[in-house]
């Protein structure tokens, strides 16, 4: 076979065949910061008149190299595809090959996902609408296990520990007690205060009072100790029973017999149903007392007039609509922290996902069921 020197240099060479085909001989050291050649070396020989059909590496007198042998490499074969040109790796370093292959892999995967085409609008409204439709699905059949678990209950057939029962009421009740003194007190500032620069303006002060008292028996109270049980308690909830699936705890009471709706949401719901009426009842307390320093401090009414007025504009079903509020915004928490839970994925970041997930749900639900309950009490002139 006749073989025909092309060019040379002290790391690469070339040499020509009778068959067409062009050999690159690769030798010495290839290392990036001495300066490697670059495949535009390769350009001449594609520009000849006997451009060759067929490209083949020589290694053999190849020493270390380094990802700049990689990179001529890589660029060689992207020449030869654009000129469809057959290049032949079977001379080069088996590693060498392997991180091309590597290479070739991710920049197909990549290629594909670039050729993906964008879905419709109406594909991906249909996509939103199946994903609801089962989301409600799930939601609903969630809540029928629940009802079945306090039928349950109420045959006293239930299986959950009463220890479980009383810590998670000891830790949303007892344990949330600074927070919700903490927001409601600055709540019932400032709504004291909102209201003492417009009441000033015509001499009634006093009537402070009736605003702040009215409006946290009503609704500021239950709202805002919903929003931090929210926050604290059922994110909490979300978090812990995710773990349990992630860890795969909940699979391993289902295969012991025990149900899990019974044994891990039963007592939460039961826990946070008993205690939001009893933080909404404190929250009011202190949203009055931070109207009353209000009063006290800057518009000169003396404490025992304040709280005098305060009692005098509450009346019974005020109350009574703020802790039914509470009672409900309490069931919401629970549904949507355990419904979160149960529907994590099985990775640590499904469980951050699933908290988020229930936080939201629970502030939505909140806030349209307070919608609804204003618009029912005005019916029903409470």
């Amino acid at each position: 076979m006749r073989i025909e020197q092309v060019a040379a240099n002290e790391n690469l060479s070339f040499e020509k065949t009778g068959d067409g085909t062009l050999l690159i001989h690769l030798q010495g050291a290839w290392r990036m910061h001495h300066g490697m050649p670059s495949a535009s070396r390769m350009e001449p020989e594609f520009r000849a008149g006997s451009s060759p059909r067929r490209i083949a590496f020589e290694a053999a007198k190849l020493a270390e190299w380094d990802s700049s042998l990689l990179s001529f490499v890589w660029s060689v074969s992207e020449l030869c595809i654009r000129r469809g040109i057959e290049a032949d790796r079977t001379g080069l370093p088996p590693g060498l090959r392997n991180l091309l292959e590597l290479a070739e892999a991710v920049h197909e995967k990549e290629d594909d996902s670039r050729a993906k085409r964008r879905p419709s609008l109406v594909e991906r409204l249909g996509r939103a609408s199946i994903a609801t439709a089962d989301s409600l699905g799930e939601s609903l059949s969630f809540l029928g296990q629940v009802v079945v678990a306090f039928g349950n209950l109420a045959r006293g057939k239930a299986r959950y520990r009463a220890s479980d029962l009383f810590e998670t009421i000891q830790e949303c009740g007892a344990n949330g007690l600074g927070i919700v003194s903490l927001v409601s007190f600055l709540v019932g500032v400032i709504l004291a205060f909102m209201g003492a620069v417009q009441l000033q303006q015509f001499g009634a002060q006093i009537y402070v009072a009736d605003l702040v008292a009215i409006g946290t028996a009503r609704d500021m109270g239950a709202i805002m100790t919903a929003m931090i049980v929210t926050g604290r308690t059922g994110a909490a909830f979300t978090a812990r029973i995710g773990t349990m699936k992630v860890t795969e705890e909940i699979d391993a009471m289902t295969t012991m017999g025990i149900s899990p709706i019974e044994f891990l949401v039963l007592p939460r719901i039961i826990a946070l149903t008993l205690m939001m009426p009893l933080l909404c009842l404190y929250s009011d307390f202190m949203g009055i007392i931070g109207g009353a320093s209000i009063g006290a401090g800057m518009l000169g009414l003396s404490p025992a007039a304040y709280m005098g007025e305060s009692i005098h504009a509450l009346h019974a079903h005020d109350l009574l609509g703020g802790l039914f509020k509470s009672l409900v915004y309490g069931i919401l928490i629970a549904f949507a922290g355990c419904l979160c839970g149960f529907e994590c994925g099985n990775s640590s970041s499904a469980v951050g996902e699933a908290t988020t997930r229930a936080v939201v749900m629970s502030i939505v639900l909140i806030v349209v069921s307070c919608g609804i309950f204003a618009v029912v009490f005005n019916i029903l002139k409470i």
